[in-house]
């Protein structure tokens, strides 16, 4: 492994390891563990309702998440921000819902969040929380809890921790799935050996995306914004690719779903303000198929409005590469799997985006690793 000058960038390359170490605590012997299920199984309610609640980047695996339950298990999932849910207790005379309340946060302590999962307790309300701290408060305090075993973050922008997120919420829609008689015996089996697989396939494409990351990060240096687009679940990468830059680098970015950018956005497209575009496919899924065919409209108008474009896509996408001014390639996977490989370079763009601006990047000013107290107003 090659040295690391800064702990962001250790945990980045950390994430194989703590993938490989979270997905041991729900598999074994190639299969969901029964004892996983059955601490699972009283958890979601009989209408298929669920309501997850999260800050910051754990807000974008929970929009992840939405796709992932919905598609997978025909589940209904609403993505609320934790600090908007925990200040609506006084509607709750209104509410006829009453789904189950998922809470995501890596340090199981965010004041918001723990609050949310708090009010959904007063409501009545079965919980789970995915930490990455078995006996964080809100661990404890959760009906069911699903740590991660990603290891000590010390660097305050979330790399490896988030990426274990992703992997447990697949693992909880294949438990959900299979619970439902939504994904049958040998479809299981398939996506728990793509999942194992994927830690491998990362692990090989590290070094490559750490060199070309650190060169895109001084051609772009100048850049005053990004917009970073993406479509399906991957919209969910296009809004952490662009927090990480922000929290990283101090460069402004925002995401938005792919199809959205024509919608207001496009006006601030330039020279100074070039887009990172998620234009991945997974071959195998016609939906998936759709998504990128669009994608690729997309690239060609902005190709003929003369855009500057960063690409993800798959390996040796000639067409994608005709179209942008710079493509990152990564390895096929499924449609589902892919946001876990494709958000590793845009976390290493924004660490070489924040050395590039002279940033310390693991304590980025005026943040800290868990918000444990919630600001006035």
């Amino acid at each position: 492994m090659p040295a690391f000058a800064h702990e962001m960038l250790r945990e980045i390359y950390e994430q194989p390891l703590a993938l490989r170490h979270t997905l041991a605590l729900y598999l074994a012997d190639n299969a969901l563990k029964p004892d996983v299920a059955a601490m699972l199984a009283g958890w979601a309610i009989p209408e298929g309702e669920i309501l997850i609640a999260a800050s910051g980047s754990s807000r974008h695996t929970g929009l992840a998440a939405e796709i992932l339950l919905e598609d997978l298990c025909g589940l209904a999932v609403d993505v609320e921000y934790a600090s908007e849910y925990s200040c609506r207790g006084a509607n709750t005379k209104a509410d006829v819902r009453h789904p189950s309340v998922l809470v995501l946060s890596q340090s199981g302590e965010t004041s918001d969040t723990l609050a949310a999962l708090r009010e959904a307790h007063r409501r009545g309300q079965k919980t789970l929380a995915i930490t990455n701290a078995a006996n964080s408060t809100m661990a404890r305090e959760a009906d069911v809890s699903m740590p991660l075993a990603a290891g000590i973050e010390k660097a305050i922008p979330a790399t490896k921790s988030f990426t274990c997120q992703l992997a447990v919420l697949y693992l909880l829609a294949l438990y959900e799935g299979a619970r439902l008689g939504r994904i049958d015996a040998e479809s299981l089996a398939t996506h728990i050996g793509e999942l194992q697989a994927l830690p491998d396939s990362i692990e090989k494409q590290l070094d490559g995306w750490r060199a070309q990351m650190d060169a895109l990060a001084a051609n772009y240096r100048s850049a005053n914004t990004f917009l970073y687009l993406g479509r399906g679940i991957h919209y969910a990468i296009a809004r952490e690719g662009a927090l990480k830059l922000k929290e990283a680098s101090y460069v402004h970015a925002e995401g938005y779903p792919t199809g959205e950018l024509k919608h207001g956005p496009n006006a601030l497209v330039s020279d100074t303000v070039p887009l990172m575009v998620l234009a991945t496919v997974d071959r195998n899924l016609e939906a998936s198929i759709m998504r990128y065919e669009k994608t690729l409209q997309l690239l060609v108008d902005m190709k003929a409005q003369g855009a500057r474009v960063i690409a993800i896509a798959n390996r040796g996408d000639d067409e994608v590469v005709s179209l942008v001014s710079d493509c990152v390639f990564v390895d096929a996977a499924p449609e589902y799997l892919l946001p876990i490989a494709e958000v590793v370079p845009l976390q290493l763009f924004s660490y070489f985006m924040a050395l590039a601006h002279g940033v310390d990047v693991d304590r980025p000013r005026n943040l800290s690793k868990a918000v444990v107290e919630s600001a006035a107003g």
